[in-house]
């Protein structure tokens, strides 16, 4: 591999590695993303994207015309291979973390790989997982010379490189965000560190892998648990009969207090998994961090009885819930305490439940066949009597008092409080 010439196979071609396929083939490496999904090697292929980000689509279009990125089935031999697959929990309900996919990815490398490879794991994992990744494919290419285990100098080069980027603004991101590059060895890291310099524009500092992985776990059990604060405050202040955001608004201006804002939960594939990955490594040392995720998990219950008391208070009323997404602006509905909520409460009240949702085209399987529909925003404002906003879309920001006038409103964002009367009553200003 030369600065001029990178063959790069970018494994996973989902929220974070399509965008990353799409970036290092706008640097102008020769790209080819690889995904076990025949219809998102064909969406590709066209040009088209299967997941929504900003500017995703014009830049996908771009390559693909270009011919520096193509989509395939198989693993190709190539000179950089970046493992971009989930890691999801084992399905044992003790948040046990599944590497299943990673090693598959380096299971699928290894029969192509050849010598002078870089071989990279940007998927989130328990530390030590780079360290099994090598393990694997020293077992499965004995003939190759690994990091750390071979005497002279190693014919592959392995390491471990998180992403850290918000949905939404991923692009931005990936190329002007500061990157943690942690190598087997400190040769591992600084072949990682040349390549990453071919499009990221933030400073990449080199560290080793175990270092690298813990050190992603640890930013987003960091937000993790300062959402905790904030979700525990707004159900302390429910139960006082307090107005949570004003007592946050009031806080924050000390000059050394910054609370975050509470919501229905915690969601999204980064800070409502990964900390429990440290958990997993260390479940008697890290008490603070189980004990927010136990906060965060607690407070999607909190608001699920709260909005189920407040429909069944009023019998026959039309609802509507507003947003499934994890968070605002994306249509990123994984691990989504929205999606949770809604969707306990379509088992509930059946037909009484309308979702507004305007990043999905249909409803998520679990709401099935409880009669719950997928409505627009202007058919919830003139049809339904109990607003639950959920998600605080910038759409749904925007609707003025005036039309959500005659309506109940639990608003578990603070976007939608202290709006002023509604036909003479007091606003239904509920914290949590």
């Amino acid at each position: 591999m030369t600065k001029d010439t990178c063959k790069v196979a970018v494994v996973g071609l989902g929220y974070i590695g399509l965008p990353t396929a799409a970036i290092i083939a706008r640097s102008g490496c020769e790209v080819i993303g690889v995904d076990t999904s025949q219809a998102v090697v064909e969406t590709i292929n066209r040009g088209d994207i299967h997941i929504e980000e900003v500017d995703l689509d014009g830049l996908v279009q771009a390559v693909v015309a270009r011919g520096t990125l193509q989509a395939s089935l198989e693993m190709p031999v190539a000179d950089v291979y970046v493992i971009a697959v989930p890691t999801p929990f084992e399905k044992d309900g003790a948040h046990t973390p599944d590497t299943g996919y990673v090693m598959a990815a380096a299971d699928a490398i290894a029969p192509v790989m050849r010598a002078g490879a870089l071989v990279i794991v940007e998927s989130t994992c328990p530390v030590g997982t780079t360290h099994a990744v090598r393990d694997r494919l020293a077992a499965l290419r004995p003939d190759l010379a690994m990091p750390e285990i071979a005497s002279g100098t190693p014919d592959i080069a392995i390491a471990y490189c998180p992403e850290r980027v918000l949905p939404g603004r991923i692009l931005e991101e990936l190329v002007h965000n500061d990157r943690s590059v942690g190598g087997i060895t400190p040769r591992c890291a600084r072949k990682a560190l040349a390549f990453y310099k071919r499009f990221v524009r933030g400073e990449c500092v080199t560290t080793d892998a175990r270092a690298a992985e813990m050190t992603k776990l640890v930013e987003n059990a960091f937000r993790d648990v300062n959402i905790a604060f904030a979700n525990e405050l707004s159900m302390i202040a429910d139960k006082q009969g307090l107005d949570v955001w004003e007592v946050i608004r009031l806080a924050n201006r000390h000059p050394r207090v910054n609370i975050l804002q509470p919501g229905p939960g915690v969601g999204g594939h980064c800070i409502a998994v990964d900390p429990w990955f440290i958990v997993h490594g260390a479940p008697e040392e890290a008490r603070v961090i189980r004990t927010a995720r136990e906060v965060n998990d607690a407070k999607m219950h909190h608001v699920l009885t709260r909005a189920g008391a407040l429909i069944a208070e009023n019998p026959g009323v039309p609802v509507a819930c507003f947003g499934l997404a994890f968070k605002p602006n994306i249509d990123d509905f994984r691990e989504s305490p929205a999606r949770f909520i809604a969707a306990r409460l379509a088992r509930r009240f059946g037909e009484r439940i309308n979702i507004v949702e305007p990043y999905a085209r249909e409803l998520p399987v679990e709401f099935g066949d409880t009669g719950a529909r997928l409505i627009d925003i202007d058919t919830a404002l003139e049809t339904c009597g109990i607003m639950i906003l959920l998600v605080d879309h910038d759409l749904f920001r925007s609707i003025p008092a005036e039309e959500r006038r005659n309506a109940v409103v639990y608003d578990t964002r603070g976007a939608w409080g202290g709006d002023g009367d509604r036909d003479g009553r007091a606003p239904l200003r509920l914290a949590s």
